[in-house]
This record gives structure tokens, sequence and C-alpha cells, in this order.
């Protein structure tokens, strides 16, 4: 298995909607944003996915959340702007930024030095293919209804 990551930063401001049903002061964070890729194999070039690639990936959907406050953003209009739920949005908007055989793992959000928050991005499911089931046939060969 291989891995890669790319760290963005962007600015932004916060009020978070504590667990007592109180509001936490507004205040600003230099968010750090961490992007894991893996997969089991590296491509014909020998890489597992474009650093550079992902990284402007990264930067564009830091540029939406920079020097804003988070709360105005319709995305946690409804969503705690917490850094787990930041986390989750970033790998929404990532998802498909990493070509095969790499996948989107996680996404890690450092809202301060030390307090991290990270997001594991759900395998997508493997469809399998139905066995056909052999036909029924009655005693005298002929298939059954």
């Amino acid at each position: 298995m291989f891995e890669i990551t790319v760290t963005g930063r962007f600015i932004a401001h916060h009020q978070l909607h504590t667990p007592d049903g109180t509001w936490e002061p507004l205040h600003e964070h230099v968010w750090a944003v961490t992007v894991g890729a893996a997969g089991p194999r590296l491509n014909r070039h020998g890489i597992l996915a474009d650093f550079g690639h992902l990284r402007r990936e990264l930067v564009a959907v830091l540029g939406t959340l920079d020097r804003r406050t988070l709360n105005r953003l319709p995305t946690f209009r409804n969503a705690n702007p917490s850094a787990e739920n930041v986390a989750r949005f970033v790998a929404q908007q990532l998802t498909d930024a990493v070509a095969a055989p790499a996948r989107l793992a996680w996404v890690e959000v450092e809202e301060e030095p030390g307090c991290k928050a990270r997001y594991f991005v759900p395998r997508p499911r493997r469809t399998r293919a139905r066995a056909r089931r052999p036909a029924v046939r009655d005693a005298r060969g002929a298939k059954a209804r």
C-alpha cells in the first residue's frame, strides 16, 4: 500500500455551538489541512498520484473557506463548523480529485497546534456480479418454471 499527502492552509473565523447549548465567541484560526491519498500500486508513471494536481485541487477548495466566517457559508448553515465538519466538507469536495489506482483516504484538519480532527473517506462499495444460478431442471431434463 502506498500513501501520499499534501497540506494547505487557510484563515477563517468560526463560532461553535457547544453541547450545553451556548455559543463560543467568534474566533479565528489558521487552519492546516492535510489530505491523504492511498492505493495498492503505482500507476504506469511510477507514482501513486500527482502531488501538483492534488495540491491545486486542495488549494481551490480551501480558497472557498479562506478569510471567511464559516458559520455564514451555506455548507455550515445547518452544521456546526467544527474541525470534524470542515474535514468532511473538504473530503466531499476532493473525492474525484484522485485518479485510480489511488483514492482519497482521509482529510485531517488542525484547528490550532495539537488540535486535529481526521475524517476517513468511506471506501466505495464494490459491486459484485451476481452469479447466475444454474437453471432448475425437472426429471426429464427440461427447464422447470
